[in-house]
């Protein structure tokens, strides 16, 4: 086929267009933006375009597919000759559909858990010998791409996401794949990060499971409310169910142990969101035909994923991590798992506040004591962007003070003078968690848990 990328430069669209390059079709592509590490991979694969723009002279007659980016606009020119000429346009998640439609297809979607259950599957599988595709949204640790498609493989493995197909289709991405089996970890409105208004955003879930494949198979988390209330709305369609639980766990010296009858399985992972993700994870496999102790021996191994409470560094019995975490509920969350899996330790908690979105007052006072099983806790804010957003800092450090109402609170809006706080702390007896949805204004993680860990 002769294939042809309007936004090459994308990160699911160049590993796409490298992966059908790979597999002896004809590719071409064009953008505006291309940066790393995109633009090094498409160098390497021959398929960086020699200059930057959108070249309407570029679509022909002859092309059988062309593949639009979210990054291209419906006014776009490629998109508009495209158009013009009849040709065939698909969003990603059409064309990898369609490349897929004799493969059993796995998606796993959820407003949390999805790339952990999707990254938890792909290593049990990789590690049993078992051939499959995959698409994900994130690197993970044991792939080098963000997407694989064999033509030779029967399996795909699909991190679904809700959001816009592209430019010109507002339908939501997973909508395009039509699973066999499907998964939905839970469901809960972000108003931090929300582009649709609430109910429609739950409507999504429920269009999803009504394009499982007759007779296919639903695996959802029973535990949480609204997902249990979705699925019931789907009641009239005739696929298989299959709620899953937080499974029985243990504790002891701070390594967390799923408890099997009385076999202890020790995992490299903690807390109960990450717990739960094991039990999604386990529900996938056993569908796909995996054996249980096929399954607790190849998961004993995993790591955390994208940052969700990740392993950086110990020292001196203390440890520290980092999570990728932002919203009220996640923060709770991963300060009960660090407090539950150290009980007898103290904990200080620095999380990094997006200023656009997590100083508005509507919200604002959602962050409400959920901080409070931290013995320290900090909220660091660059300060940059609370003056272009003309917000006054004494305003904004009283506002979140009174908000979090946490007797040890403090806040940061200087690299240096978090830096400062770090290395002035007596760490001994005290573990570090370091949470964030942004990239910590480019500070190395490594570093900071040195500065932390050698004051002791």
């Amino acid at each position: 086929m002769r294939i042809h990328f309007i936004a090459i430069g994308g990160s699911i669209m160049h590993n796409l267009a490298i992966n059908l390059a790979e597999q002896g079709h004809q590719v071409s592509g064009s953008d505006d933006q291309i940066v790393e590490p995109s633009k090094s991979h498409l160098l390497e694969a021959g398929l960086l375009p020699k200059e930057l723009g959108w070249f309407p002279e570029k679509i022909t007659d002859d092309i059988d597919a062309v593949i639009l980016g979210m990054h291209a606009d419906g006014e776009n020119p490629e998109l508009k000759k495209a158009q013009e000429l009849g040709l065939k346009i698909y969003s990603f998640p059409e064309f990898v559909y369609e490349q897929s439609v004799d493969k059993i297809r796995v998606v796993i979607a959820g407003t949390y858990g999805k790339t952990t259950i999707t990254s938890m599957i792909m290593h049990v599988l990789k590690k049993l010998g078992k051939p499959f595709d995959y698409l994900v949204g994130a690197q993970l640790e044991g792939f080098d791409d963000l997407l694989q498609l064999n033509p030779d493989h029967n399996l795909i493995i699909i991190e679904g996401d809700e959001y816009y197909a592209s430019s010109v289709d507002k339908h939501s991405k997973f909508l395009e794949y039509k699973p066999n089996i499907a998964l939905i970890s839970g469901v809960e409105w972000d108003h931090f990060k929300a582009v649709i208004e609430e109910e429609a955003y739950y409507k999504q879930f429920e269009d999803f499971i009504r394009t499982i494949v007759p007779k296919g198979t639903l695996i959802y988390n029973k535990e949480n409310e609204r997902t249990r209330a979705i699925v019931e709305r789907t009641m009239d369609i005739k696929i298989n169910r299959h709620g899953y639980k937080l499974p029985e766990y243990s504790i002891n010296k701070g390594v967390t142990y799923l408890n099997h009858g009385e076999d202890r399985i020790p995992l490299k992972i903690f807390g109960k969101h990450n717990l739960s993700n094991v039990a999604g994870a386990f529900t996938v496999c056993e569908w796909l035909g995996v054996k249980r102790d096929e399954f607790y021996d190849a998961i004993q191994d995993f790591k955390s994923s994208i940052r969700y409470l990740e392993f950086v560094a110990s020292q001196n019995g203390s440890v520290v991590y980092q999570d990728f975490a932002h919203t009220p509920s996640k923060l709770r969350a991963s300060i009960h798992a660090v407090k539950e899996q150290f009980p007898t330790q103290d904990l200080v908690t620095i999380i990094e506040l997006n200023a656009y979105d997590s100083l508005d007052p509507h919200f604002i006072q959602e962050y409400a004591n959920s901080m409070n099983e931290s013995d320290f806790a900090v909220v660091f804010m660059n300060i940059s962007l609370l003056k272009e957003k003309n917000i006054v800092l004494d305003n904004a450090i009283a506002n979140l003070t009174q908000a979090f109402n946490h007797p040890a609170f403090r806040v940061i809006t200087q690299v240096a003078d978090l830096e400062v706080f770090l290395e002035g702390f007596k760490s001994t007896g005290y573990n570090l968690l370091f949470m964030s949805s942004n990239n910590y204004n480019g500070v190395n993680m490594s570093s900071f848990a040195d500065k932390f860990l050698r004051n002791f």
